[in-house]
């Protein structure tokens, strides 16, 4: 018999929602308040995430009020406020749930990829127990064979905090590089389109069409 691996429970996991983005290609609005089957683009992140955490933190830079009515701690990047976000990025996302997170792990998801896997969470934490790691990231590989990192689909130990903010006290801000300094791994996820996330418009409405199709193709 094939051996079970391990997983961690839900209780040691904090997740993150990142939502701190400019949306530069959404016209500069929020993204995480932009309507998804005619529901905010942040409580679809939230329904899916909710269920492979013990808790949830919102990395939110602007409209704080509108994040706070879920009922979770959001938190701005450091230094950011509500006049003059500091759009730093992913990274400072992940350094911002790193100081609030009361767990050992912490999660990350966006809040613009609403097809993100229900086993996200299991799947990346028998990778980081298997392989003895302080971080593993999602991966998927496309129709030519090519394979891309999910980077921002993160299982992170608390551990890692110290590393990330000297990192970003170098003035880094590229998320690959990090991985690089630290012992990171991998998970391949066969379906692509599950990390598929709405940087447009466009795009936005194919993920409001394939949502719709795989629900027609349930019922």
């Amino acid at each position: 018999m094939a051996a079970i691996l391990a997983s961690l429970p839900p209780a040691v996991i904090t997740g993150l929602v990142l939502a701190g983005g400019r949306a530069e290609r959404m016209g500069g609005t929020d993204k995480g308040l932009i309507p998804y089957l005619k529901k905010p683009l942040i409580e679809t992140a939230l329904a899916r995430l909710k269920g492979q955490v013990s808790t949830v933190l919102i990395n939110a830079n602007r409209n704080r009020t509108n994040y706070e009515n879920y009922g979770y701690p959001v938190i701005a990047d450091d230094n950011a406020t509500e006049s003059m976000p500091s759009y730093f990025g992913p990274l400072a996302g992940f350094m911002s749930g790193l100081q609030h997170c009361q767990t050992e792990y912490l999660l990350t998801v966006p809040c613009d990829s609403p097809l993100f896997p229900l086993d996200l969470g299991s799947r990346l934490s028998t990778e980081l127990l298997r392989g003895h790691f302080d971080l593993v990231y999602a991966r998927t590989v496309d129709s030519t064979g090519h394979r891309w990192n999910q980077a921002v689909f993160c299982l992170l130990k608390k551990t890692v905090r110290l590393s990330l903010e000297q990192f970003l006290a170098r003035g880094e801000r590229k998320i690959d590089r990090w991985f690089e300094n630290v012992n990171s791994g991998s998970v391949l996820f066969e379906n692509e389109q599950c990390f598929a996330n709405a940087n447009t418009p466009a795009e936005l409405a194919s993920l409001e069409a394939l949502a719709y199709l795989e629900a027609k193709t349930k019922s």
